[in-house]
Order: structure tokens, then sequence, then C-alpha cells
């Protein structure tokens, strides 16, 4: 008995080892096979796949893929004060990959779970800010890193209000948030990019808010 194949894993769940199989939107791909790597709270899978290449000719290939669900984030902003509201808290990952503390400034998000996305952001949003979100604009959807991380990542935009902020730390402590909130001008994010802002969903919204957003021309 495996876990996530047929038995549950730590999050319930069983056939993880089935995903792709049968897929058929792209004639030049058949996938072969599925071979469940790790199963703990996220998913890595190494999948067997035959390709046909431009030539006509195929090849097999083995792919290792990273599968941790798909994610939600927003960029908080307020017009009249040209300013948006960020986070900052310890990310190992980059921390262990060369960031000088591991404290990334960036704009809340969290996984979607069993939400919508819309719902999902909005519940990050609250629990990361404690802002309560008004009308959303949805911007657009990302794969983030497609060469081995299956996360599609929606991105939202919505109004906030200085008066709404309450305190400046936020996130579930039983979850082990603690989220540090940090109120800048778009102005100041932008310059920050590539010292102080390197989280690239943030870039993103940030390039979209001063190119065609609340802060265009």
């Amino acid at each position: 008995m495996t876990a996530g194949v047929d038995q549950p894993d730590r999050r319930g769940r069983t056939g993880l080892h089935l995903t792709g199989l049968g897929l058929d939107r792209n004639p030049d791909v058949v996938v072969k096979d599925v071979e469940l790597l790790a199963s703990d709270w996220y998913v890595v899978r190494a999948t067997t796949l035959d390709i046909r290449g431009s030539d006509g000719t195929w090849r097999t290939e083995r792919r290792e893929t990273y599968d941790r669900g798909n994610g939600a984030t927003i960029l908080l902003h307020d017009i009249s004060r040209r300013t948006v509201l960020l986070t900052r808290q310890f990310r190992y990952p980059v921390y262990v990959n060369g960031h000088p503390d591991g404290m990334l400034l960036e704009t809340p998000a969290g996984l979607l779970d069993e939400d919508d996305p819309e719902t999902a952001i909005r519940r990050e949003a609250a629990e990361e800010t404690g802002v309560a979100v008004g009308e959303v604009e949805h911007v657009f959807d990302v794969f983030m890193s497609p060469g081995s991380v299956t996360e599609k990542i929606h991105f939202y935009a919505a109004p906030y209000v200085r008066d709404d902020v309450d305190g400046t730390h936020h996130g579930i402590e039983a979850e082990g948030e603690d989220i540090e909130l940090v109120e800048l001008t778009v102005d100041e994010a932008l310059a920050g990019i590539g010292t102080t802002v390197v989280d690239a969903k943030t870039i993103m919204l940030l390039q979209w808010a001063v190119l065609s957003g609340p802060f265009a021309p």
C-alpha cells in the first residue's frame, strides 16, 4: 500500500499516480506512465511520455513535476494616495537560495485549496492583511515556473482604504504565519524592483498597475 496511490496520503488523497494519463489535447504527446515520487503536503511525480518532434520523429522523455495546486494573488492599491499594500514574511526557499534574510516583500497570495480563485484571494487577503476586499478586478492567469511546477496563479487587483488597515502584523498563528504589512507608494515599490522587491508575481502586478492598471497615465 502506497500513500497517495491506493491509500490516503496526509491530505486524504488517492490515485495521484493517475494524473496526466489519458491526456489527448496534443496529438504529438502521449503519456505512457506516471510514477508518484512523493506525496506529503504537495506532490512530486515522474511522468514518462512520448513526444513527436517537428521532423516527425518520436522520442521518449521522463519529466518530473511539482504539484502544489493553483494559487491566487492580489495587488491592493489606493489610487488617491498612490500607494500599494504589500506583505513581508519569511520564505525559506528564497533564504536558502541567496536572499539576505528570507523576509520577502510581496503581494498577498495563497493556494486556492477547494475554492474558486476570487473566493480564495478574498480569503487570503483578509488573513494576511486584515483588509476586507471589495470589488476585485481579474488581471490575468499565469504559469510561473512551467519547466517543472504545475502551478497556475490567478492575478487580481482591488482598491483598499487606509482606515481599513488594522495593525501591522497578520496571518494565521496556527499555521506559523507572522506577516508584516508594508505600505509603499507605487513609485517606491517600482524603484525597489530588483533590490527590495524580487518576487515575480509582485513585480508583474506592479508593472501592470502602471502600464494599464490603476496607476496608468
